[in-house]
């Protein structure tokens, strides 16, 4: 699935299924079209590798039925955010198998700007699954962008309640 990558500047955006990945997706969306950048979405599957020599052919075919899974995901990502793969912007999508932050890190050079989504996470999952936004920013060559999932209307520490207390109390 991986296309000839385009030359110069490069916005590099993460895509998954997440929330946070669409948000981080428009907001790619808007400086690609603002800085007249191509925009690079990467889908990195974290399909299991298997260590075994004799278990090549599954792996192959694992592999290659994740690769057409990374293209669903992206082309997806595009739909919900903008309908479909915007036509004024010079696009390409990347699918890759692996661990996601090694594989976008790899993709940015110096340059480049990186742009990843951060979704608020449960401990559990912080505890077995590594923050990709972190591991970016540590080895990233190039600018990282974290984009902040916005709290949802329903959530306590947004509500209006306390807002319009904290607002009161503050701007009388």
């Amino acid at each position: 699935m991986e296309q000839d990558l385009p030359g110069g500047a490069r916005l590099i955006v993460g895509v998954d299924e997440s929330p946070a990945s669409r948000w981080a997706l428009a907001w790619a969306i808007g400086v690609a079209r603002l800085h007249r950048m191509a925009l690079v979405a990467v889908h990195v599957s974290r399909a299991p590798v298997h260590p075994f020599p004799e278990a090549l052919p599954v792996q192959q075919a694992v592999r290659m039925g994740e690769e057409v899974r990374c293209a669903e995901v992206i082309g997806a990502a595009f739909d919900d955010v903008a309908g479909g793969v915007p036509d004024d912007l010079t696009t390409a999508m990347v699918g890759r198998v692996g661990d996601p932050g090694y594989h976008l890190v790899d993709l940015a050079r110096e340059g480049d700007l990186l742009v990843l989504g951060r979704g608020r996470r449960g401990l559990l999952s912080r505890i077995f699954l590594p923050s990709t936004s972190m591991y970016c920013a540590r080895h990233a060559r190039t600018t990282v962008v974290i984009v902040q999932q916005p709290a949802a209307p329903d959530d306590p520490e947004m509500s209006g309640e306390r807002s319009r207390r904290f607002w009161s109390r503050r701007h009388p």
